[in-house]
């Protein structure tokens, strides 16, 4: 990676996974040698199409760590990433970051971490289950809430699976609308906040998916008395320069590019009140 980070650097699609229909994970790594990064889960990157554009894309791969090589999970919603979806093995992109601050996971040894995602929300917090699985020890209970609009939207379904029969985290999948031939749980993650036992005075809980789902999630959380410093939230704005200088991310006094994407519920709250701030 240059150290100018306003300059993409070339990286090639090594692997393209299809997670759903619209949804794919891209391994990528760089056309050059690039300096070795520290990566933390809940940063991101921008990746560039050539030709069409560039977006933020969260890192959806690699717990904390040095590596070279990037993992992106992208949903086709708009042509830039479209274009990054479809991007077939050998296809170079360009890559700068990596760029805000991730999720902190440096809690009390002991504590219960419990991690809550709908949709897309899952991928930034797919590195965060790795990293808390590899150091299970730290924490006393691993909990992983996910929702998903169906059984065709659940992203990682086979890291999911594998979840689900380990004792090392409890995992419940939910979807929003019942189908036939699901037998999980049907409801929104709120739903399954209620049948987790929480202690409130060692939980901290990681939420990302569409904000209304985090400011509920939230409100649950502090209702059974959660602090809101101990509750962590991904935000998403119009990411654009990466480093804090354009003001597209603005929300509030913060811009996100640069003082989140994770930012602790205390500080979001006040600022997801205020309509189309």
């Amino acid at each position: 990676m240059q150290n100018d980070r306003a300059t993409p650097t070339g990286y090639r699609v090594v692997s393209r996974v299809a997670e759903t229909h619209d949804t794919a994970t891209l391994i990528l790594e760089p056309t050059t040698t690039v300096p070795e990064q520290r990566v933390a889960p809940g940063q991101f990157m921008m990746l560039y199409a050539h030709g069409v554009g560039e977006i933020a894309v969260s890192i959806s791969g690699h717990p904390e760590g040095i590596h070279s090589g990037l993992s992106h999970t992208v949903r086709s919603v708009g042509a830039v990433s479209k274009a990054i979806h479809d991007a077939s093995v050998g296809t170079i992109l360009g890559v700068r970051g990596p760029f805000g601050h991730g999720w902190n996971l440096d809690v009390d040894r002991g504590a219960d971490l419990l991690i809550v995602a709908g949709g897309l929300g899952l991928a930034p917090l797919r590195p965060v289950v790795v990293a808390a699985l590899a150091s299970r020890q730290r924490f006393r209970r691993v909990t992983l809430i996910v929702g998903a609009r169906d059984p065709s939207n659940i992203l990682y379904r086979g890291e999911l699976a594998a979840w689900q029969v380990s004792d090392a985290i409890a995992v419940e999948v939910t979807i929003d609308q019942p189908v036939s031939r699901w037998t999980g749980p049907v409801g929104f993650v709120t739903e399954s906040l209620h049948r987790v036992a929480i202690d409130p005075a060692c939980t901290t809980a990681l939420l990302c998916g569409p904000e209304p789902m985090m400011r509920f999630s939230a409100s649950s959380l502090i209702d059974r008395g959660v602090g809101a410093e101990n509750i962590q939230v991904s935000l998403e704005r119009n990411m654009q320069c990466g480093t804090g200088t354009c003001g597209h991310c603005q929300l509030g006094e913060l811009l996100l590019c640069r003082d989140g994407p994770v930012v602790d519920y205390a500080t979001a709250q006040p600022l997801l009140r205020v309509p189309e701030l």
